[in-house]
């Protein structure tokens, strides 16, 4: 199954926030692995970290998790660090994966010096608690487990 393309999407609030082709490196039911170039247009700066041209994610999704998790890679092979995105577990089928972003991110440094919870404004603001409230909760566990993981240096057993 490794090597062949599937199709990368995330949607948010019901919309199709971005699709991509990705090249499947392993596949084994209840999570997919996945390697794509940065599919964004131009550079994306953080202040943290700067998504660029050239840049490879190698990116994990579960069927059963409530996160995916992104190793992401400068085009000379260095690893800037794992940016996790809290989603619904993800549909994953043969010709791709379809994940739904909760808005709530975690940005782990390759290093592990920066454990960064991110669009905790966004995720108050999307109305999530309260229509719900149950994907709310387990969306916020997930972030809590994530950043447990990125501060005790295990994000990259996640893989």
């Amino acid at each position: 199954m490794s090597g062949r393309s599937v199709e990368v999407t995330l949607t948010k609030a019901g919309r199709t926030k971005i699709r991509y082709p990705a090249e499947v490196l392993t596949e084994d039911g209840a999570r997919l692995s996945v390697r794509a170039p940065w599919a964004a247009e131009g550079v994306r700066d953080f202040g943290f970290v700067r998504f660029e041209p050239g840049d490879v994610f190698v990116e994990h999704y579960w069927s059963d998790r409530w996160f995916t998790v992104k190793e992401v890679w400068s085009a000379e092979g260095a690893l800037k660090g794992w940016y996790c995105d809290i989603t619904r577990p993800a549909v994953i089928d043969g010709s791709g994966v379809v994940v739904e972003d909760l808005d709530l991110d975690l940005w782990v440094s390759a290093d592990g010096s920066e454990v960064l919870r991110l669009d905790e404004d966004e995720f108050a603001a999307s109305g999530l608690t309260a229509s719900d409230p149950e994907a709310a909760a387990r969306a916020v566990v997930a972030l809590d487990e994530l950043e447990l993981l990125g501060r005790q240096g295990l994000i990259d057993l996640l893989h």
